[in-house]
């Protein structure tokens, strides 16, 4: 699914903004369904407020019923088409895209039903030409029914309990059971869009790339719909223009001599170089010739993974990062552009070079400007909190089969994203995780064979049923935070044994993905006691004691859980969300943020892939 660009041959329009908004508090949540909401304009079936798009909307109102809403809820908007766009003579598509709504979602156009999608992470879209054409002058009316329900068989997980016991709660009241931290934020969160294409169209480009010392090869695969009789014409430019490589047909290999390689932040003194790949097809329909254009942004990079070492483009890489949301005050998990950017200056100014897309797929706005700043991503799907035994069957196994087919066909051509994530602390010591696992990794690698593939585990590493399918040993740890709390000094024993015994048993590459301890902005104490800004600086420090011997070795990564502060569900051991960040909700610096940025810088410096004139660059911008 290419992303919706502007070019000589298609257009786009923005719809974000106010929508009409209605949550539906029947006692079945069905009222939208039985008395048919969407044949009408939303307003006449009843009140409706405005409701910010892209945005979560249970932040938005003073409502606390909305505040933890389950159910359906249900948007609109009411839209004018450009007249070009409406002429009935089969030249035009029409296309109404979602970049993503949480969690499963029915879309109509004028009444009619034109998509349904489950998962509220990854972009869909339904063609409409057919309903909107032909009628010039009159509104297109869309409809959203949104349901944030999450059952055992959803990705994430979760499951619906009922309360029945009349003399401590309501008739017909039950609440929503969940096995992550992070609050279950809902609505239409990224871009909606409507785009145009000709009739036969450039549907899907793919590219890969090899690279040597001085030549670069680019595969490239280019799939077009509506059409058996079409042209393919391609060029490859750099980013001054110039022409380096041309090709035609629907496949082939573009040859690129001294190529200019996508190179990670603090890896090269330009990092994020991309290539712009243009792809024109002419075909004859209807007695008409149609021409289509997309442009599609390469880098041009390899990744190898050793038993020791992650290489790209042939040099060992360290990841110093982060795990991140996408969560903020007000907007909850809606893109936000000024939120966007402060966060990559944020992360640049740290010296981090990577993060993992905990625990979804990001908006691909967010993705962008990773390929583009040189931000490296470890891409993970939305398996997050898979605890329950019936979690692991047919159903949900088959569900995450298909999130993984539209998370490859959504990021397949990103040269930041060198690794996909499959899920984050599942109960990989279930016995049917064996299957399950081999399986949905299995499926991964025969989707994209040019990239590793791994999950991340809070198993024991003897236990981990899971662990021997995956290409790099991702594992999270909390030690004196919830094992031995407010206990620093067993986290140097404890933590060596951990690298010990997996590398030991795997001999594979080691990223100590989470680790971390909250603190509460503004309470100090010393001798550091847990909650203060002292004792989240004495854990990492510990911990960047152990990382630096053993990176020596075969640990290749460090994230810090986590980037921000963020909001989860309420509970008695969160005072308004989750306080592991090393910036707060409002993105200010905590004391650890000094700490890690103090590090990052050290090691971006010490580092063997740097050349001189980059080491004294990064001293530069610190």
């Amino acid at each position: 699914m290419l992303y919706p660009r502007e070019t000589p041959s298609r257009e786009r329009k923005e719809l974000g903004g106010l929508w009409s908004f209605r949550a539906d508090f029947s006692p079945g949540r069905d009222a939208g369904f039985v008395q048919r909401w969407y044949r009408q304009p939303l307003r006449q079936t009843g009140p409706v407020i405005d409701m910010p798009v892209p945005a979560s909307f249970n932040d938005i109102t003073q409502d606390p019923s909305l505040e933890n809403y389950i159910g359906w809820v249900w948007y609109e908007k009411e839209v004018l088409l450009p007249l070009r766009w409406l002429q009935d003579d089969l030249s035009t598509r029409v296309v109404l895209r979602f970049g993503s709504a949480h969690y499963y979602s029915i879309v109509w156009v004028n009444g009619v039903q034109v998509v349904e999608h489950e998962g509220g992470h990854l972009p869909f879209e339904a063609d409409i030409s057919s309903i909107v054409q032909g009628s010039p002058g009159i509104p297109c009316r869309i409809t959203v029914a949104l349901n944030n329900t999450l059952t055992p068989h959803t990705l994430p997980p979760g499951s619906i309990q009922y309360m029945d016991d009349k003399t401590r709660y309501p008739k017909n009241y039950f609440v929503q059971n969940i096995r992550f931290d992070f609050f279950n934020y809902a609505g239409i969160h990224r871009p909606v869009v409507l785009y145009t294409t000709p009739s036969v169209y450039i549907d899907d480009i793919t590219v890969t790339t090899t690279s040597s010392e001085s030549v670069a090869m680019v595969q490239y695969q280019v799939s077009v719909v509506g059409s058996t009789l079409y042209s393919l014409s391609l060029s490859l430019r750099d980013q001054e223009g110039k022409v380096v490589a041309t090709g035609d047909g629907p496949a082939g290999e573009l040859k690129v001599l001294n190529p200019n390689l996508w190179w990670p932040y603090l890896m090269h003194e330009n990092p994020g170089y991309r290539y712009s790949l243009e792809v024109k097809m002419q075909a004859q329909a209807n007695e008409m010739l149609l021409e289509d254009v997309y442009t599609l942004l390469v880098g041009i990079r390899t990744v190898h993974v050793t038993s020791m070492q992650f290489l790209i483009n042939g040099r060992p890489f360290y990841f110093h990062g982060v795990n991140k949301h996408e969560d903020a005050d007000i907007r909850g998990k809606g893109l936000d552009w000024p939120l966007v950017v402060k966060d990559f200056n944020l992360l640049r100014w740290l010296g981090a070079n990577s993060f993992r897309t905990s625990h979804y797929p990001y908006a691909e706005e967010i993705m962008d400007l990773c390929d583009a700043y040189g931000i490296v991503v470890i891409d993970e799907c939305p398996g997050v909190g898979i605890k329950m035994l019936e979690s692991f069957g047919n159903k949900s196994l088959q569900h995450h089969l298909v999130v993984m087919e539209e998370l490859i066909r959504r990021d397949k051509n990103r040269p930041s994203v060198v690794m996909w994530s499959v899920a984050n602390e599942p109960a990989s010591e279930l016995p049917p995780a064996a299957y399950y696992f081999k399986t949905v990794i299995a499926h991964t690698k025969a989707l994209d064979p040019s990239r590793p593939v791994t999950f991340v585990t809070d198993a024991n590493y003897a236990l981990d049923h899971g662990a021997p399918y995956v290409d790099v040993i991702c594992v999270n740890s909390y030690f004196s935070w919830y094992h031995d709390p407010g206990h620093l000094e067993v986290i140097p024993l404890q933590l060596t044994t951990q690298f010990d015994n997996w590398y030991k048993t795997y001999q594979k590459p080691i990223i100590q993905s989470e680790y971390g301890a909250d603190s509460v902005p503004g309470l100090h104490s010393d001798p550091p006691l847990m909650f203060s800004e002292e004792y989240q600086k004495a854990m990492l420090r510990e911990y960047h004691s152990v990382f630096d011997k053993k990176r020596k070795e075969y640990v290749i990564g460090e994230l810090i859980w986590n980037f921000a502060d963020f909001m989860t569900n309420q509970g008695t051991t969160r005072v308004l969300g989750n306080k592991k960040g090393i910036f707060t909700r409002q993105r200010q610096p905590k004391s650890a943020a000094f700490v890690l940025r103090e590090r990052y810088w050290k090691i971006a410096n010490e580092s063997s892939c740097l050349p001189p004139v980059i080491k004294s660059h990064t001293l530069f911008l610190k």
